[in-house]
C-alpha cells in the first residue's frame, strides 16, 4: 500500500514548482519535444514568445526613463554620471576587445571551416537580404546622431534605449538644477511610476513559462535538432570560446570586487533561463537591474551602466562575429594573414557598436567586415544563416553575464557597490536586506 504523501514534502514540491526558474526549464522541455515531433504546430507558436517580448519591450523604455532620473537626482551629482558613464565606455572597449580576439584565437586553434572547400559561386545572397532588409551599418558620425532624438516622443516610440537614457540623463539634470524643492511633484511622479512599472513587470513575468514553451517549439519546429550536426565545429567553438570567457569574467569580478560569479549565477538563474528560453536579453532587463539594485550597486550606476551596455558592450555577438569571420574565410579556402586579421579586429570593434535595434545586424557586421578585408567573398556570408539562430544561446548568456559584471566592476571602481550588501544577498538572497525604496537617503538638493 502506497505511503500517504506527508505535508512537509508536499510543501517541498509545491516551492520547487513555483520557482520560475523550474517553470522555465519544464516548459523548454515540453516545447522542445513540441518542436521536434510535430515541427508544423511548433513553427506557428512563435507568437506566443514574440507578444512576451513585446509586453516586456513596452515598458523598457519609461523604466530606464524613471531609474535613471531617480538614481541621479538623489545621488545629487552630475558629476559622478560623467565618472561612471566614463568608466564604463573604458571598460566596455577594452572587454569587448579582448571578446573579439579570443574569437579569433579560438577560429585559428579549431579551424572550424577548414576542408569545405566551398564555392562562392555557389551560394545565394537572398537569404542574407530578406534578413538585413536592406539595412546598412551606420558610420561613427550617423551612430552618435542616432543617439540624439528628433523628439522626446519618438525616443520612447521607437524604444530607443540610448535615446531614452540621454534623455533621462539631461532630464535629471535639469531637475537638479532648479532644485528638488521647487518640483517635488515632479519627482515623485517619477519615482513612483518606477514602481509602478516594476509592479506591472512582475505581472508580465507570469507568462515566461509560456512564452519560453512557444519560442522553443519555434526554433525546434523550425530549424530542427539536425541543424545542430551541420556546424557542429563551428557551434563547439563558439560555446568553448563563450564558456572561456565566462571563467574571464568570473575572475575579473573577483579581483575587483571579491564576489562569485557562480553565487551570482545562482542569484539570477531565473533571469537567465528565461533569456536562453526566450533568446533575448531584453526580456530580462527590468529584472536584473533590480536584482543588481539588491545586490549592492547604486541606483544611477545600475541606470547608466546596464542600457548602455546592451549597446557598446556585446561580448557574445564580438565573439561570434570574429569567429565566423574565419569560418567564412576558411569555408571559402582563403588563408588570412595575421594582417588581415587584425583588419578584422578593427572593422568589428566600430561595427560591434552600432548593433543593437538594427534587423540582421550580426549579417550586416560580418558583411561590412568582408568588404573591409578584400579577400573575403561578401556572398559567404550566407554560410552563416543555418548557424546564427543556434548561436543566440551564447550570445544571450554572454552578453547578458558580461553586462552584469560590467555593473559590479564599474561600482566598485566609482565608489557606488555596497560590498557588505552584495556579499549577503549573493550568499542568501532569500535572507538579503529588502531594496526598501520609500526608506533610502532623501533626494539631494541641487
Amino acid at each position: 500500500m502506497a505511503q500517504p504523501t506527508s505535508p512537509v514534502q508536499r510543501g517541498r514540491v509545491s516551492r520547487v514548482l513555483s520557482s520560475l526558474f523550474v517553470q522555465v526549464l519544464i516548459a523548454a522541455v515540453i516545447g522542445i519535444a513540441v518542436g521536434h515531433f510535430w515541427p508544423e504546430f511548433g513553427g506557428a507558436l512563435k507568437p506566443i514568445g514574440d507578444g512576451f517580448i513585446r509586453l516586456i519591450k513596452m515598458v523598457i523604455a519609461p523604466l530606464i526613463f524613471c531609474v535613471v532620473v531617480v538614481g541621479i537626482t538623489k545621488a545629487g551629482d552630475m558629476r559622478s554620471v560623467g565618472r561612471i558613464g566614463l568608466k564604463a565606455l573604458i571598460y566596455f572597449e577594452v572587454v569587448t576587445t579582448a571578446a573579439l580576439a579570443l574569437g579569433l584565437v579560438a577560429g585559428n586553434l579549431v579551424q572550424p571551416g577548414a576542408g569545405l572547400d566551398i564555392d562562392p559561386a555557389t551560394l545565394d545572397a537572398s537569404g542574407v537580404t530578406a534578413k538585413t532588409h536592406g539595412e546598412q551599418m551606420p558610420g561613427p558620425a550617423e551612430f552618435v546622431l542616432h543617439m540624439i532624438p528628433e523628439s522626446a516622443v519618438a525616443a520612447f516610440a521607437d524604444n530607443e534605449l540610448l535615446q531614452v537614457l540621454l534623455l533621462a540623463v539631461l532630464f535629471a539634470a535639469g531637475l537638479l538644477h532648479i532644485g528638488i524643492g521647487r518640483a517635488p511633484q515632479v519627482f515623485a511622479f517619477i519615482e513612483q511610476t518606477g514602481e509602478i512599472i516594476f509592479k506591472i513587470i512582475g505581472y508580465v513575468m507570469r507568462l515566461a513559462p509560456i512564452a519560453v514553451f512557444g519560442s522553443m517549439a519555434y526554433l525546434i519546429g523550425q530549424y530542427g535538432l539536425s541543424s545542430l550536426s551541420t556546424y557542429a565545429t563551428l557551434i563547439g567553438a563558439c560555446y568553448g570560446a563563450a564558456l572561456l570567457f565566462c571563467v574571464v569574467l568570473g575572475v575579473l569580478l573577483k579581483a575587483f570586487t571579491g564576489l562569485s560569479i557562480l553565487k551570482f549565477l545562482r542569484y539570477t538563474r531565473e533571469e537567465f533561463a528565461l533569456a536562453v528560453g526566450t533568446a533575448s536579453s531584453e526580456v530580462v532587463m527590468p529584472r536584473i537591474m533590480e536584482k543588481l539594485e539588491r545586490a549592492g550597486c547604486r541606483r544611477e550606476a545600475v541606470g547608466l551602466v546596464i542600457p548602455t551596455g546592451y549597446s557598446f558592450n556585446l561580448d557574445g555577438a564580438s565573439i561570434y562575429l570574429s569567429l565566423a569571420t574565419l569560418f567564412m574565410a576558411q569555408a571559402v579556402g582563403v588563408d588570412l594573414t595575421i594582417g588581415q586579421q587584425i583588419t578584422v579586429v578593427l572593422v568589428l570593434i566600430l561595427t560591434s557598436k552600432g548593433m543593437a535595434g538594427i534587423p540582421g545586424s550580426a549579417f550586416i557586421a560580418l558583411s561590412a567586415t568582408a568588404s573591409a578585408v578584400g579577400v573575403i567573398p561578401v556572398a559567404a556570408v550566407a554560410l552563416m544563416l543555418g548557424a546564427d539562430r543556434i548561436m543566440d544561446t551564447m550570445r544571450v548568456v554572454t552578453n547578458l553575464l558580461g553586462n552584469c559584471v560590467a555593473t559590479f566592476i564599474v561600482s566598485k571602481w566609482d565608489g557606488a557597490l555596497d560590498r557588505d550588501r552584495a556579499v549577503a544577498t549573493l550568499a542568501d538572497p532569500a535572507s538579503a536586506p529588502p531594496l526598501r525604496r520609500e526608506e533610502e537617503n532623501e533626494p539631494a538638493k541641487a
